[in-house]
């Protein structure tokens, strides 16, 4: 289904960068870059425009190629993904281009890429497929509907915590299993396997087109290189981001996955903690929806309200 046309209540800040240049790659995949370092390390992948209407990735790689980085040890891919999405963008009805026929993150089950359905995004996922699988640590850049608090996603496992801890940035860090609505790139394969060394980050840098995303997109990135040996201090000072702040987190505890269709109580944006257990949130048609506990926090309300989507995210506090 084509992504729909949302009413946008926010300044489109960001200017998309042209990635026109590196539509070659070097790898063999169009827009997909490797390079080697000096000496051994880890693979790592930065991926951006996992959503084509999310331009603060395309920033933050575009950043890293204009200055001709290559990391210090190891190998780094970065990987812009979703090209058609991205190359539709219109700042004059920037919701319409979060993917072409279906959502690019939803679609990383291992049936589903091996099955017998076709769509844009399919077709980019099987093509970028070896390059994720290659990687034993991925930073996946993404941003947010709403104005809210930048959250790092770290799924289920332990190493996912951990990277998100070596990173430093954002100060809410989030556990979960993701959407019934597909799986995500970050829980593809090895990063969703607790026996694997392999682990991934997802990082919502704020809202799409607001400018301190693209702040941090690039921050992030650098903090990113910088946990791996893969880069200095001296790219973190570059970017000239914000001091981190202590890091706090949450687990999800239940995703909202809507029946029907879905009316939130208030307008909520994502951030927001709900002191009391039992406070309703929505409806999904007749069916309330209240917090399951005291001091609930809503992780990324969304507006794509319709069935077997997720309407939000109910999490709560860990550490």
């Amino acid at each position: 289904m084509p992504s729909p046309s949302l009413p946008n209540e926010y300044a489109v800040e960001l200017t998309p960068p042209d990635i026109s240049a590196y539509a070659a790659g070097n790898t063999g995949i169009p827009y997909i870059w490797r390079f080697e370092g000096p000496k051994p390390g880890p693979h790592a992948m930065v991926s951006a425009i996992v959503h084509g209407n999310e331009p603060a990735g395309a920033i933050a790689l575009d950043w890293l190629l204009q200055r001709d980085f290559r990391p210090l040890c190891g190998t780094l891919t970065l990987a812009f993904m979703n090209i058609a999405a991205y190359e539709a963008f219109d700042p004059a009805d920037p919701n319409a281009t979060r993917w072409v026929d279906e959502d690019f993150n939803r679609v990383w089950a291992q049936d589903v890429l091996d099955g017998d359905r076709d769509s844009v995004e399919l077709r980019r996922a099987r093509a970028v497929r070896p390059a994720v699988a290659a990687a034993e640590r991925l930073l996946d850049i993404h941003t947010m509907q709403h104005l809210a608090p930048p959250v790092m996603i770290a799924g289920t496992k332990d190493k996912g915590v951990a990277l998100a801890r070596e990173i430093g940035v954002p100060g809410i860090v989030i556990t979960d299993a993701g959407h019934a609505a597909g799986v995500r790139m970050r829980d593809h394969g090895a990063f969703d396997e607790a026996a694997s060394r392999a682990s991934a980050c997802l990082i919502e840098c704020g809202q799409h087109w607001e400018a301190s995303a693209g702040i941090l997109a690039k921050d992030s990135t650098a903090r990113f290189l910088a946990a791996l040996g893969m880069a200095d201090a001296e790219l973190i000072a570059e970017v000239g981001g914000a001091e981190p702040e202590p890091q706090v987190f949450f687990e999800v505890t239940e995703p909202v996955t809507i029946r029907e269709s879905f009316t939130f109580a208030s307008p909520f944006t994502g951030g927001e903690i709900i002191p009391k257990a039992g406070t309703v949130l929505g409806h999904d048609g007749d069916r309330a929806i209240v917090t399951p506990y005291d001091d609930c926090m809503l992780v990324m309300p969304s507006k794509r309200l319709w069935a077997g989507q997720t309407a939000v995210r109910l999490a709560r506090r860990t550490a």
